[in-house]
């Protein structure tokens, strides 16, 4: 019997739930419909906007310091692995290696204070933050249903007052029908059952909705003065978290800085007992990627842009006793094929064309004249004589033409991408304090004969990946 009451009990609050729900469902159709009105409160309504924006910021407030902690926990491990690579690398018999042992250890125990403290000044102090947050948003949802049992009831007390016409037609249809079949006395009896039968409802009514009401409003004080206050103390929550943040880091840095200043003393002190086997390291930049600088980036080996090209032209020995193997200006009516040295560089007596054979030399008793031809000299990004910047058909400033002998992949924006063959048309630096050692100006011929607009193409690049060409 024991069961069957405790199962009758629970059957008897699932009926009552299942009734609730389909009220409050019924409610809120009629209120979507318009056919009921729906009790507002703006004022509340607004804290909940205040509530939703809050609970979004702290969680990703919470997101973002997990993140946090945990890139200082790889680095704690990165540190402690170079750390450990540097210990196994240091010799037992160099100078201050039990220091540099002491200082591995103090760095490791620096990175697990400093996450240990994150997590509790913090991390530990945000979750108890958030943690209050899901009993107010189930307490806010709770007294959204309240609110709708509350105009749920309202509206039908309202209903029956104002059906008590109806009911009282309801009430006499059923005399008139008796009269023919009951009794007179029994007629009166009737009426006053159903009189009292609605009253009793109306009582019903009444009595549900002012529990309704009194179970919503206490919920609704409680909320009203909870939500403002946990709207304000988010000021003074965020304050607290980052100034912890923010000390804690600082401190970090500071025991961090000491440690690295007491490891770079100790490495001084094993460069002074090793100084003659200092390795210094000097930057090679890749063939695809030379980097701009004072340095100029290096072509492939082997490569003949390496070295200045020296050309060499066998005139005739010239009438009025010159001298053998004087230089004589070059006139303007000889090839462009002419020897040339880049750079102004001066080339040895009596170089020759790789052409040349053994035979030729025998056949002149003197040394052939050398003649060379020089091209404009380039001084800060400007021409010294030039004669190009004059012409139409080439771009403004125009020096000379090279043409490039390796692939060169740009590494930034205002580079030109070259590959082996292009003919590059070199201009000067629109500011020559820009210009770089080993870098020109230019446009590519193609891009030029193209678009014909130097803003467009024109760009940097290494001069010892082209050779110049007539």
């Amino acid at each position: 019997m024991a069961e069957m009451g405790s199962k009758g009990v629970t059957a008897g609050k699932i009926a009552s739930n299942v009734q609730k729900k389909l009220t409050r469902a019924q409610e809120k159709v009629l209120q979507k419909l318009g056919k009921a009105d729906e009790t507002k409160d703006e004022q509340f309504e607004q804290c909940v906007q205040n509530f939703n924006k809050q609970l979004t910021e702290g969680t990703r407030l919470q997101k973002d310091l997990r993140t946090y902690l945990a890139s200082v926990k790889a680095m704690h491990e990165a540190s402690k692995k170079l750390n450990e690579c540097l210990q196994e690398v240091y010799e037992p018999d160099w100078p201050g290696r039990d220091e540099a042992n002491k200082i591995a250890e103090n760095n490791d125990l620096l990175w697990m204070d400093y996450h240990q403290k994150l997590v509790d000044q913090a991390l530990l102090t945000m979750d108890t933050y958030l943690g209050q947050f899901p009993d107010i948003k189930s307490r806010i949802a709770k007294r959204g249903r309240k609110l709708v049992d509350y105009d749920s009831a309202r509206h039908h007390y309202e209903s029956l007052q104002t059906a008590k016409k109806k009911d009282e037609a309801k009430i006499a249809k059923p005399v008139s029908l008796l009269e023919k079949a009951a009794p007179q006395w029994c007629q009166g009896k009737l009426q006053a059952h159903l009189v009292a039968q609605t009253n009793l409802l109306r009582n019903q009514a009444e009595e549900e909705l002012i529990k309704a009401q009194k179970v919503f409003e206490e919920m609704n004080v409680d909320l009203q003065e909870e939500l403002p206050s946990l709207w304000n103390s988010r000021v003074g929550f965020y304050v607290n978290t980052f100034q912890s943040i923010a000390g804690l880091e600082e401190n970090f840095h500071k025991e961090m800085s000491k440690l690295n200043q007491n490891l770079n003393d100790v490495l001084v002190g094993l460069e002074k007992q090793h100084g003659s086997n200092t390795f210094t390291v000097k930057a090679q930049p890749s063939d695809n990627a030379p980097a701009k600088g004072n340095k100029s980036p290096s072509p492939p080996d082997g490569s003949p842009a390496a070295t200045p090209e020296i050309r060499v032209n066998h005139e005739p020995e010239p009438a009025g006793g010159a001298t053998p193997g004087a230089t004589l200006p070059k006139s303007p009516s000889q090839p462009a094929e002419a020897s040339e040295v880049a750079g102004g560089t001066q080339p040895a007596a009596g170089a020759q064309e790789p052409g040349e054979t053994a035979a030729s030399e025998a056949a002149s008793s003197s040394l052939p004249a050398v003649v060379v031809e020089t091209f404009p000299a380039t001084v800060n990004g400007t021409v010294e004589g030039g004669s190009g910047a004059g012409r139409l058909d080439l771009p403004p400033g125009f020096m000379f033409k090279v043409q490039a002998q390796h692939d060169y992949t740009a590494t930034d924006t205002d580079e030109l991408q070259l590959k082996a063959g292009d003919v590059v048309l070199v201009i000067p630096f629109q500011n020559p304090e820009e210009q770089d050692e080993g870098w020109l100006m230019g446009v590519k011929e193609s891009d030029w004969n193209q678009h014909k607009e130097l803003e467009k193409c024109r760009g940097v690049f290494p001069e010892n990946f082209t050779e110049r060409v007539p």
